[in-house]
């Protein structure tokens, strides 16, 4: 039986988690606003540049779910300072790179590093938290990531204003502060160590490797690679003595069932951050840094009410929670498909809701997702939460790229009366009903008790 630790160091440990996911969330996205500088210093295409962010997904993405699974056999407190050094070790290269292909490997290192911090994002709350207190301890990661979301492009516009990009590698070392507080306060719980499914986890990370380039790069020659893959890696699981992954988990139908919601409606709120830059920019021709601006409240709502939504959590039960975050997520989508074109005031003040509901549809489905798990599957139960996620993001930005493009003589929204913006609102219109179709079935499946999940194991 694992040993609890005081509600002192659970406390402080979800503070320094905090912080450590605001500078990862920061690290992530402020290198979007200088992709025109590099590609003009390097003399490369958007395309090109555009891998020091691709990478850094891709690497990510694989990463979350191998930490998970080295949490769930190792300490934590030596996986995830493992994961910590590399994320400085990378963003060291970075700085004193010189060349686009330095920067890159830069890059990809922080990536490979950075993946550690969603599987201790969810083992601490589980781990250090009763049941009880665990929405607010999500309410406060989810505080951590907005947090990020809104400084991220401000402080990137800040730091290019006045020194090279380079220095955007810089950033990250703040996380180094941390560390000596992990390796304080985080327990000494393990399970055995055993053997790694090394060729397991290459399999998984060769298959989600091939799907997002062959969804970004629409090549179907990587995708059927992709099955290939996936198909020799459902092989391994179900061959291997200790597989990558216990293959009973997926038949585990609350487990399954929530991921594929959560997935599902990850893929319909990365709209909110997608596709609202490009409405600002193309329907009101904003400059990019008003665009960067106009993100700000939403994502400075998100971070003020996020704990709030962990203690509603908590106090009402994660379906509660669902249902504001449905009825929030509604009405943004709702609203910015009715009055697309009035006034780019007015798409700040629906993303607030919007920010606002995804951040509580974060908490309430990780809420829900860690409990139909045994503690034992939980590192790399919520890696493969965390990996599909990412996933999903890669394949919706596709979509919606696409979609965007598309010409619309007439808005679907008898609301909106400008034909100019039609392809956004007929988008938003289109996504309020994927809303209200997944509402319909969360509440057939879980209808309104306070645990939404029943706990395996």
């Amino acid at each position: 039986m694992e040993k609890q630790a005081p509600r002192q160091s659970g406390d402080i440990l979800i503070r320094i988690l905090m912080f450590t996911l605001t500078l990862s969330s920061m690290s992530a996205l402020m290198f979007n606003i200088v992709l025109p500088e590099i590609s003009k210093e390097f003399g490369l295409t958007i395309a090109q540049v555009s891998w020091l962010t691709s990478a850094y997904t891709l690497i990510y993405a694989i990463g979350t779910v191998t930490y998970g699974k080295l949490a769930d056999k190792y300490k934590l407190k030596n996986v995830l300072t493992v994961g910590l050094l590399l994320f400085a070790f990378g963003s060291l290269i970075g700085l004193a790179s010189h060349t686009f292909w330095m920067a890159l490997i830069g890059r990809c290192i922080q990536s490979a590093g950075a993946a550690a911090i969603p599987a201790t994002a969810v083992i601490i709350p589980i781990r250090y938290f009763a049941p009880e207190r665990r929405g607010s301890a999500l309410g406060m990661t989810a505080v951590g990531l907005a947090l990020g979301s809104a400084l991220g492009p401000v402080i990137s516009s800040i730091i290019v204003s006045v020194a090279h990009w380079r220095w955007l590698f810089g950033v990250p070392l703040l996380i180094l502060i941390t560390l000596p507080f992990y390796r304080n306060y985080l327990g000494d719980e393990q399970n055995n160590g055993g053997t790694f499914d090394w060729l397991g986890g290459g399999l998984l990370a060769a298959a989600v490797s091939l799907l997002l380039l062959g969804v970004t790069n629409e090549a179907w020659l990587y995708l059927i690679g992709s099955l290939l893959f996936g198909a020799l890696f459902v092989v391994r699981i179900r061959s291997a003595a200790v597989p990558f992954v216990q293959p009973a988990i997926f038949a585990n139908k609350s487990y399954t069932f929530g991921i594929m919601i959560a997935v599902i409606i990850n893929g319909i709120g990365v709209s909110l951050y997608f596709l609202s830059p490009l409405l600002l920019s193309r329907i009101f021709e904003l400059p990019s840094y008003w665009i960067g601006f106009a993100m700000v409240p939403a994502a400075a709502a998100s971070a003020f009410l996020g704990r709030k939504g962990g203690k509603l959590a908590d106090l009402k039960g994660n379906s509660y929670l669902f249902m504001i975050a449905s009825a929030s997520l509604l009405a943004c989508f709702v609203l910015l498909s009715s009055f697309t074109a009035v006034s780019p005031w007015l798409i700040a003040a629906f993303l607030i809701f919007g920010n606002v509901g995804q951040s509580f549809m974060l908490i309430a489905m990780s809420n829900s997702v860690s409990k139909t798990m045994p503690k034992e599957m939980i590192g790399v139960g919520m890696g493969i939460f965390s990996m599909l996620n990412f996933i999903m993001q890669g394949i919706a930005t596709g979509v919606y790229g696409k979609l965007v493009d598309f010409s619309a003589a007439h808005p679907w929204n008898p609301i909106n009366v400008n034909p100019g913006s039609a392809v956004f609102s007929n988008m938003y219109l289109l996504l309020a009903a994927l809303h209200a179709v997944i509402l319909l079935v969360y509440c057939a499946q879980f209808g309104t008790k306070k645990t939404s999940v029943q706990v395996k194991g």
